[in-house]
């Protein structure tokens, strides 16, 4: 099959890379994150997670992050809703999309969101007939794509399953997460396969993980199968902490240096990406540092009182 011409990147960082960050960042580093990677010419950017901080307090601030981004015109900012609560949080918040998530593994599921596969769809369809009489649009994740961290090897069929339920449902595009990052090009087709039998390929995104360097490779095997649409986190931030082992997501700066060298046309700046790449990984550093820093101080003086 030949490969896209053009390709669509949604991009990671804001949320499914800084979730995973021990020490969350400040609301004004993240505001500024989005506006530079809108900056890029991205025109897609997940910028926060509406779920109990409980489960993910790296996300707790998605709200003030929204409403004080300064909105570059015709950029998509997402975000992640788990039930009606979230979704009427982030629309408040003024995310112009949703998006919702499953899993193919049953177990992951339970660890993740604490219920059955079965159960969050039917979490879910609240939310989509709300998000359908406010013409938002809701995209849909199904996580574990390829394997899972409890029960290994998951099922072409599985996934097909989930991902055609999702869609049925309204999501107007579903993202298939190798969230472990154990995908390869052969186990990567067969999975399209199966799932592009029940969903429209055009309505396929895909969402890699780099633990074991396989990323890549499995963006080219995905493309080969008409895939346009790609996940990717700046500098690769993120990781599931709900998936031992998960490294962070592919980098955004290697998928814009493998589609410009396949003559692929995503309308990003691959330079401009890799300054925001270097800024991101430096306000990091210095934050992480000066956490920790503050953290012995306070140890030492417990110590001494």
């Amino acid at each position: 099959m030949r490969l896209p011409r053009q390709v669509r990147l949604v991009e990671m960082g804001p949320r499914d890379g800084l979730q995973n960050e021990t020490h969350p960042l400040a609301v004004v580093d993240k505001v500024r994150l989005i506006e530079r990677l809108a900056d890029t010419g991205l025109k897609h950017i997940e910028s926060g997670s509406f779920v109990s901080p409980e489960w993910v307090p790296q996300m707790a601030d998605s709200a003030d992050v929204l409403r004080q981004i300064n909105r570059r015109p015709g950029v998509i900012y997402s975000a992640l809703t788990p039930n009606m609560r979230g979704f009427e949080d982030a629309v408040a918040a003024g995310a112009d999309e949703v998006a919702v998530f499953a899993a193919a593994s049953e177990t992951f599921s339970r660890r993740n969101i604490n219920c059955s596969i079965q159960e969050s769809l039917d979490r879910f369809r609240p939310v989509l007939e709300a998000a359908r009489k406010q013409k938002i649009r809701v995209r849909g994740y199904v996580s574990t794509v390829v394997g899972c961290p409890y029960e290994g090897r998951v099922p072409p069929d599985a996934v097909a399953r989930v991902a055609a339920a999702l869609h049925e449902m309204g999501c107007y595009e579903i993202s298939l997460g190798d969230t472990l990052g154990v995908g390869t090009p052969l186990s990567v087709k067969g999975m399209l396969h199966a799932v592009s039998e029940k969903v429209p390929v055009e309505a396929l995104a895909v969402h890699f993980h780099d633990t074991y360097g396989q990323a890549i490779a499995n963006i080219y095997a995905a493309l080969e199968e008409g895939v346009s649409v790609i996940d990717s986190s700046v500098a690769g931030l993120g990781g599931c902490p709900y998936a031992p082992g998960a490294a962070g997501n592919v980098a955004t700066e290697d998928v814009l240096y493998l589609l410009q060298g396949l003559g692929i046309r995503t309308d990003v700046d691959l330079k401009a990406m890799a300054k925001v790449g270097t800024a991101i990984c430096e306000r990091l550093e210095r934050h992480n540092r000066s956490k920790v820093g503050l953290a012995l101080q306070a140890r030492e003086h417990h110590s001494k009182s």
